[in-house]
């Protein structure tokens, strides 16, 4: 089974989608292997995003990502990361496809509800920086 991780905002928290989302995995065939509710440090959210640091928009992302509680979690089953991706919808809520959380619910590129790891590295990193082995189920 592979493993990804899967970031609920600070945008969709705030907006009472932690639910709403949970549902869509679920429905999906996605297993939720571990959860928590966090509230990053500004320094916790730069050392995530550290592959933007040399990005125009790193500031602006990191102070939303330590605006309010995310909800991490590690999402488990067949092509999950593919079946997160597809769900989540383009980064760019304005190219997402209809049905998916960011049309559905985002409202900027920064603002745009989730996070999911892209491929199997990032997602071993991602879910290293947020649980322990003992964290899993």
């Amino acid at each position: 089974m592979e493993k990804t991780l899967s970031i609920i905002k600070p945008d969709g928290v705030k907006k009472g989608l932690i639910g709403e989302v949970i549902k869509r995995f679920e429905t999906n065939g996605i297993k939720i292997a571990a959860m928590k509710l966090i509230e990053m440090t500004k320094e916790k959210a730069k050392g995530f995003y550290t592959v933007h640091s040399k990005r125009p928009f790193f500031e602006s992302l990191t102070d939303f990502m330590s605006s309010g509680p995310c909800v991490v979690m590690i999402l488990e089953g067949e092509n999950v990361i593919e079946k997160n991706r597809k769900l989540m919808g383009a980064t760019n809520y304005k190219e997402a496809e209809q049905g998916t959380i960011r049309y559905d619910f985002a409202t900027d590129i920064e603002k745009n509800v989730v996070h999911g790891s892209d491929a199997p590295d990032t997602a071993a990193f991602e879910m290293g920086y947020f649980f322990a082995d003992i964290d899993l189920l």
